[in-house]
């Protein structure tokens, strides 16, 4: 049997005060993160972050696109789309 994953896509905002999922910005979900984009710092905290959300260990989570860009692609394992946003809580 496969296991679930999915993809989603992030509009990323480094530097804010807390990590906190905002809501959505048209298909993207819009993702705040306090650690600064400097030597992918932002990314880490980013993935970090979501795996906590998730409920899921940091290895599930994993950045497929975006890595200098504010738009990013996640690729989630062991959860389907809809869980995935329901845990997020959009």
């Amino acid at each position: 049997m496969a296991t679930a994953s999915c993809t989603i896509e992030l509009k990323t905002i480094p530097g804010a005060p807390r990590d906190e999922v905002v809501g959505r910005l048209g298909a993207a979900l819009k993702v705040k993160v306090h650690a600064p984009a400097l030597d992918g710092r932002a990314n880490d905290a980013l993935l970090e972050f979501l795996a906590e959300k998730l409920g899921l260990p940091r290895r599930a989570v994993t950045l497929l696109r975006g890595d200098k860009s504010r738009q990013k692609v996640v690729r989630i394992d062991g959860l389907d789309h809809a869980e995935a946003e329901r845990r997020l809580g959009v």
